[in-house]
């Protein structure tokens, strides 16, 4: 019994290492086609009609939308991770503001929004899958950019070493 239990964790562990690996692969490939250059956004408006102004500290820049299921496993990371670094979303065609408010409402959330109700911001990106995150240094050069879902010690590395 002991044998075959320590059988099954094995098996297990190496499907999660492979799993991750598989995962880790193919966002390196999908992320392959997004802009390498320097963030330029300006003239930022939340939903909540405030301004959004960019400063010398690093900054977390996420694509997602209300539809996406893995957006929303997502969420909680980027929840977690605003409370301690600059972090500026982007809802992909995600409805009017107060739909969104109201799903962050709903959620437990409340990151800085962009409503790119048109798609024009995430088409500039050139972003073809959801969620997708750019992370940028304190002078806004491109440091690290993901595809697909990433945990909150991932992200959390990332933003650690967009900081030195």
């Amino acid at each position: 019994m002991k044998k075959k239990l320590l059988s099954y964790v094995k098996e297990i562990i190496l499907f999660i290492v492979v799993m991750t690996l598989l995962a880790n692969i193919l966002s390196l490939y999908k992320s392959s086609d997004l802009p390498k250059s320097a963030l330029t956004l300006v003239n930022i408006k939340l939903i909540d009609n405030k301004s959004y102004a960019l400063n010398n500290k690093p900054l977390l820049v996420h694509f997602w939308a209300t539809w996406c299921p893995t957006c929303k496993l997502e969420a909680s990371n980027i929840q977690m991770l605003s409370k301690h670094y600059e972090v500026l979303t982007i809802a992909v065609k995600s409805g009017s503001d107060a739909d969104i408010k109201q799903y962050l409402k709903e959620n437990d959330l409340d990151f800085n929004v962009i409503n790119d109700s048109s798609g024009f911001i995430s088409s500039e990106f050139n972003i073809a899958a959801f969620p997708t995150t750019f992370i940028y240094d304190k002078e806004k050069n491109l440091v690290f950019s993901e595809v697909g879902y990433t945990s909150t010690l991932g992200l959390w590395l990332r933003m650690l070493w967009a900081s030195f």
